[in-house]
């Protein structure tokens, strides 16, 4: 925090006047110091000298490039968008650069192969798509001068000739220097059989360039990104220096990890993504909860604007009960509700009690399909007719001949008359009861249970 007397006194006070304006609803309207606080949450790699300084100074215009591969962000991302919005709460200008361009090279930096390029028209859907969930995050729409902005490096690419390239931005930057990056020492070291293309080597000069462009047309100052692309930012650092004579800087966060060294956002279906047509809210919200507690306390400072205070309090709280695992259910629901809705966090809480609420006759009722297949994953899956449903077919027919849930006919009655069947949470005591289209959960589907905890779903079609 600066103190009062100071000469960024001017910069503070607007920094403060502006977060109050931008967030009027906020529980918490402080000043917020960008460097301090990425400090303490673990978010700071490397910086470059004289970053901090430039911060305390005026309000400073920074970028983050995303790649827009894919119409939706995953939690990969989210590292690079949470110090975007940081750097908003803090009084300064965000500026996120989808690489069109970029995204038709494909960056080498700790890559051991090129990437799949994509055509301009799939670049665009990705683009804006990628807009609607950083609003999320970020304000686009105010008046304010800190407001965020969405810019494409493609849009200053595409006229840019091949014979300008070279000579404008080229001439600048020797190969010695590009050569001794180490994203290009790792692809030549012969770590990859494949080598590295010109294209995949020219890269660092195209980023170089986005920086330049955005240092000339908005007095873009820092560039953010993660530690692996330090080489690339670096770049773009000095060919400020030496086409404009200007200084520039740079800032990197650490790659994210699991404690168990295990790969940080990957499951064994694939990306938690943040579009709900890949990841559903449950899902989503499942990830976060089921972190470990080492990995728990070290995403909730990352992901999460709760306050030092508040996550210092429920540290302790974990240490005193770990059973009951505050920070994964609090992580989860500050990260769920900011990338959905709380709405969706309420539906997911709701939907993972399913097998445990003494309201999950209710809860199964009203759930979407994809919750519900989210719910039942790893429940043995049977497909049954429509048309013996429409015709009223026995549970005892059902369950034994159409669907093998029971090896015979007189075990579900025994234990039907036991109260160990359940039909979408329902006893059901008699076995020679009809099964009815009032039983299909989202028009197709029936979740049987025998005893306490062996669920069958039932699909009709």
């Amino acid at each position: 925090m600066l103190m009062p007397g100071k000469k960024s006194d001017k910069f503070v006070f607007f920094a403060l006047d502006l977060f109050v304006s931008l967030h009027p609803n906020s529980k918490r309207i402080t000043y917020m110091d960008f460097i301090e606080e990425l400090s303490w949450r673990g978010m700071i790699h490397t910086m470059m000298p004289g970053t901090d300084e430039q911060l305390k100074k005026e309000m400073t215009t920074a970028y983050l490039g995303i790649d827009p591969t894919a119409d939706s962000l995953h939690i990969g991302h989210l590292v690079g968008v949470m110090m975007l919005k940081h750097f908003q709460r803090a009084g300064h200008k965000p500026i996120a650069l989808v690489g069109g361009a970029t995204g038709m090279i494909g960056d080498p930096s700790m890559k051991s192969q090129e990437r799949k390029l994509l055509d301009e028209e799939t670049l665009r859907h990705n683009q804006e798509a990628i807009k609607k969930q950083l609003a999320h995050f970020l304000d686009f729409d105010s008046d304010a001068p800190n407001r965020a902005e969405m810019v494409n490096n493609y849009d200053w690419m595409k006229p840019f000739s091949f014979l300008d390239f070279i000579r404008d931005v080229g001439k600048h930057i020797t190969v010695n220097y590009m050569m001794a990056k180490d994203s290009v020492k790792k692809r030549l070291s012969g770590e990859s059989q494949q080598g590295m293309s010109f294209t995949e080597f020219s890269y660092q000069l195209v980023q170089g360039y986005d920086f330049l462009t955005l240092y000339r047309d908005k007095n873009c100052k820092l560039q953010l990104g993660g530690s692996d692309q330090w080489g690339n930012i670096t770049t773009g650092t000095e060919l400020i220096r030496r086409t404009t004579g200007g200084e520039a800087f740079a800032l990197t966060c650490p790659l994210i990890t699991k404690a168990d060294g295990g790969k940080f956002g990957k499951t064994e279906s694939g990306n938690v993504w943040l579009d709900k047509r890949y990841t559903s809210p449950y899902k989503f919200y499942q990830f976060w909860l089921n972190v470990s507690d080492a990995d728990a306390e070290k995403y909730i400072k990352i992901f999460t604007e709760l306050t030092r205070e508040e996550i210092e309090a429920l540290v302790a709280e974990q240490a005193a009960d770990p059973g009951q695992r505050p920070l994964q259910k609090r992580l989860a629901k500050e990260i769920t509700t900011m990338v959905h809705s709380a709405e969706e966090y309420e539906a997911a809480v709701e939907a993972s009690q399913i097998f445990f609420s003494n309201k999950a006759v209710d809860i199964l009722h009203k759930i979407d399909e994809d919750t519900l297949l989210a719910v039942c994953e790893g429940v043995p899956r049977y497909e049954v007719s429509r048309a013996d449903i429409d015709a009223g077919i026995k549970l005892v027919d059902l369950l034994v001949e159409k669907a093998p849930v029971f090896p015979s006919k007189g075990e579900l009655r025994k234990l039907a008359q036991q109260g160990g069947l359940s039909i979408n949470k329902e006893k059901v005591a008699d076995a020679n009861a009809a099964a009815t289209d009032a039983m299909l959960l989202n028009g197709k589907y029936i979740l049987v249970q025998k005893g306490k905890k062996n669920y069958t779903l039932l699909i009709a079609k």
